[in-house]
């Protein structure tokens, strides 16, 4: 679909007032109950996700069954299962933990990155739903638009990197951010994606490559590999205009297009708690331009 066919903010439900947190990234929603959501209220959540790829819905009440339900209305409808969830026997795989608290030595998501970007059909959509945050707040959550920083790439760059393709390891973050090795019996894909994808949904050239799970650039030598991926890496990381910046509440359930972006939480609070719920659904293989 043609991100100019799209004008999600004039079919908001009745009583539904949307915010942008950036012009190009970003909307917080208010006055909305994703349980309630009627057939046009759900197209209507999609088509505002696809044109804004972060939304902020606030003050949500939903048990596991309805966070379930409400991420099944995005890509295939089919829940992603983590491998961390299989190697520790969660009780409900679908549903990723992220907690921190004065025990913690790291937080789920600190670094720039796109969730499990080694699957070969990766998450279409994650949604995290917080239910404990710390009395003095903290923990906000930046968004980057890959869309836009590719369009911000010089047109002979942009050439380059629709030529390139690049390997995603999923046990990599373990190994070089946590310093720890994945857990025996711990499967983690590792998958060669083009470095540009059009967005199943929009079309949009798009990046993907990301500093958490992308490993080298098929076909470089050390050297230029080393250096081009660090270029990307900053381009992504300091291309403000493609930003926006989250800041979370108790019963906020914030959906974003895994596709269209990277994210990178800031773990300001330690040693407070905070405790939250990711439930992730898979979308279609991506494909280059």
């Amino acid at each position: 679909m043609p991100m100019n066919a799209i004008n999600a903010r004039s079919k908001a439900p009745a009583g539904v007032m949307l915010d942008q947190l950036n012009p190009v990234i970003g909307t917080e929603i208010t006055g909305l109950d994703l349980t309630r959501l009627d057939a046009a209220g759900e197209d209507w959540l999609r088509t505002l996700l696809a044109e804004r790829m972060v939304l902020v819905v606030r003050d949500q009440r939903l048990d596991r069954a309805a966070h379930k339900a409400i991420a099944r209305l995005f890509g295939t409808g089919e829940l992603h299962v983590h491998a961390l969830s299989v190697a520790r026997g969660a009780e409900d795989p679908a549903v990723y933990p992220v907690r921190t608290n004065a025990q913690s030595k790291t937080t789920a998501g600190e670094g720039w990155h796109t969730d499990v970007s080694c699957d070969p059909a990766p998450i279409a959509a994650s949604l995290l739903y917080m239910h404990e945050m710390p009395d003095g707040g903290g923990g906000d959550t930046y968004y980057a638009s890959m869309a836009e920083c590719y369009a911000r790439l010089s047109a002979p760059v942009q050439a380059l990197a629709r030529s390139l393709r690049a390997t995603h390891d999923g046990a990599f973050p373990y190994r070089t951010i946590y310093g720890i090795e994945p857990a025996a019996g711990t499967h983690y894909n590792k998958t060669v994606h083009p470095l540009v994808i059009r967005h199943p949904v929009t079309g949009r050239p798009t990046l993907w490559i990301n500093r958490g799970f992308t490993t080298r650039i098929e076909g470089l030598g050390h050297l230029e590999n080393r250096a081009l991926m660090e270029m990307f890496f900053q381009h992504i990381e300091t291309t403000l205009t493609a930003q926006c910046r989250v800041r979370w509440e108790t019963n906020t359930l914030v959906i974003w297009d895994n596709v269209a972006t990277q994210h990178h939480a800031v773990w300001d609070y330690f040693p407070n708690s905070r405790y939250g719920e990711r439930v992730s659904v898979i979308g279609p293989e991506i494909e280059g331009l």
